[in-house]
């Protein structure tokens, strides 16, 4: 299985991006996907998930009415838009899959508690 993030870039605060990331070699229909987060020289950050049951999303409280996310199962897609942009969004973002039903969230590492993750990209935002 292989996901790839994409989306990220350079923007100024209060702009808007949508990452993507695009997952190959199983559907996604029965996977958690989750969203994280990790800046230079900080823990990696839990940002948003979505289940695979009921299609429940969780957030972050820096997430909560600024990040949404989706999933496409027919096009095995995760998006992340992300609205008001701050500095300290800054990070690169990396998407995550997991047959749990529930998201870990924390932990010393807990990207690492994901079945799958992939490369990320990196978001920018300049004050």
């Amino acid at each position: 299985v292989q996901l790839q993030a994409s989306g990220g870039g350079l923007v100024q605060a209060g702009d808007s991006l949508r990452l993507s990331c695009v997952v190959s070699g199983r559907p996604i229909s029965s996977y958690l996907m989750a969203w994280f987060r990790q800046a230079p020289g900080r823990e990696q950050e839990f940002v948003a998930a979505v289940t695979w049951t009921t299609s429940s999303q969780y957030y972050a409280d820096f997430a909560k009415g600024r990040f949404t996310i989706s999933r496409d199962n027919a096009k095995n897609q995760v998006y992340l838009q992300m609205n008001s942009l701050k500095p300290e969004d800054t990070a690169v973002y990396y998407c995550a899959a997991d047959r749990a039903e529930l998201p870990v969230v924390a932990g010393p590492d807990p990207l690492n508690e994901y079945d799958y993750w992939g490369q990320g990209t990196q978001v920018t935002v300049s004050s």
